[in-house]
Formats: structure tokens, sequence, C-alpha cells
């Protein structure tokens, strides 16, 4: 029976090369976004809408999965960021709402689903921006923060339940992808294709925490040596 994977945020971006990648594995897919025309084009694959900041999302991802037959891995790369140095309210909540509200909403309908399996694979983007606060994006670099911690806390309750739950933490540096489009300049730029390489050997290998690339690696192995009282002062 061909492994079955469900990626949320498919339609563009890191999620639609995951996607492509698993196909390409032979993983039967159940692909998800708020655009589904998009989705369509990857190819043989089921297909459902969700706004992961809409009550009806953990519906909606149970019927995937039910059409789907079943779920052994749950890729999750939904979220938004903006730089929002003037700390606009608009943007605060609405990252706010997508990468804490939806995130906690969808990875959490994905951990009962697996959780009454006894067994399953939740893997997610965050980001290394959940290192150390971030002036230039406080919402984003929150969230992010948030992200990680609430997928340790999880992973650390399905070992007390006894449950075989894999968690794969995935924190890509600056990516190339619509997320990051704009004015502004960003270093050390990543390519999605390149990425998602990373990510599908990263849940192969069953790893709990891939930063994404080396650089990155290193760089935030140097934020963790920079005291709190210096980064405060930093101007990023």
């Amino acid at each position: 029976m061909k492994k079955r994977a469900i990626v949320i945020g498919a339609s563009s971006g890191i999620g639609r090369e995951v996607a492509r990648l698993l196909i390409k594995e032979g993983w039967k897919l159940g692909v998800a976004a708020r655009r589904v025309e998009l989705l369509h084009e990857l190819g043989d694959v089921e297909v459902e809408q969700i706004d992961v900041t809409q009550q009806d999302a953990t519906m909606r991802l149970r019927n995937l999965i039910e059409r789907l037959g079943g779920m052994d891995l749950f890729f999750y790369a939904s979220g938004i960021g903006k730089q929002n140095r003037e700390l606009q309210e608009d943007i605060e909540l609405a990252t706010m709402q997508t990468n804490a509200v939806g995130f906690t909403r969808m990875i959490g309908e994905a951990y009962r689903y697996f959780a009454e399996r006894g067994e399953g694979h939740i893997a997610a983007i965050t980001s290394i921006a959940g290192t150390k606060g971030l002036g230039p994006a406080p919402a984003y670099s929150a969230t992010k923060a948030m992200q990680n911690v609430y997928l340790q806390s999880l992973e650390q309750q399905a070992n007390a339940r006894g449950l075989r739950i894999c968690f794969t933490d995935i924190r890509p540096g600056f990516v190339d992808t619509a997320l990051l489009s704009g004015d502004f300049h960003y270093p050390m730029m990543l390519r999605p294709e390149q990425v998602a390489k990373e990510i599908v050997s990263a849940i192969n290998s069953n790893k709990h925490i891939r930063v994404i690339d080396w650089r990155y690696r290193l760089l935030t192995a140097l934020w963790h040596l920079i005291p709190n009282f210096l980064w405060r002062r930093m101007k990023l």
C-alpha cells in the first residue's frame, strides 16, 4: 500500500515543491490550500479547499483524510509574515490568527487523528525567526517561537502517552517565495526547490529539528551566543 501524506499549503512556494517531491517518491497525496485551482495542477491528488483561519478547517481536513483513505504524514506549510516596524495592528493580528491560531488548529487536529491510530508523522515549516525576538517582525518572530515550543510540547506529550508520533520541526532561513516579495532585499536567499529537497530528506530520516541550510545553522548558533542585553540593543 502506498504511503499517504497530506500537505497543507500546497498551492505555492515550499509546500508545492514538497508535494511534487512526495509524488515522485510514490506517496499518495491529499493537498489543501485556499486557492484550489492551483492544486489541481499537481496531478493525481485529492484536493480540498482549506483556510486554516476558519473553524471548519478541521472538518475539511478530516474529509480529506477520509477521501485519501487515511494519513501517515501530515505536512504543514501554511503561514504568513511581514515586516512591521511601525507595529500596524492589522498586520500583527492577522499574523497571530494564521501562524498561532491556525497552526494550533491544524497541527492539533493532525495530532488527534494520529493519537487515535497510535502512530503517524507530523512535519511543519516554522522558521529561524523563532530563535530570537526580531524587532522588524514582532508577531512573525513570536509566532514562530510559539510553533517551535508547541511541536516540542506535543512530542513530549506523545512520548508520555506511548504514542508513536514522529515530529519534524523545519526551520528554513530566507526563502525566495511570495512570502518575502517586496522592496526589501533579504540576504542568503534560498530556492524553494533546494529547501524542499532538504525537507523531504529530514522527513525520511525522522529528524526532530532541521535548520535549512548550513549557513543558517551557523547563524542561529551564533544568535544563541549573543547575550540578551546586547541583542535588545542591536539594530536589525
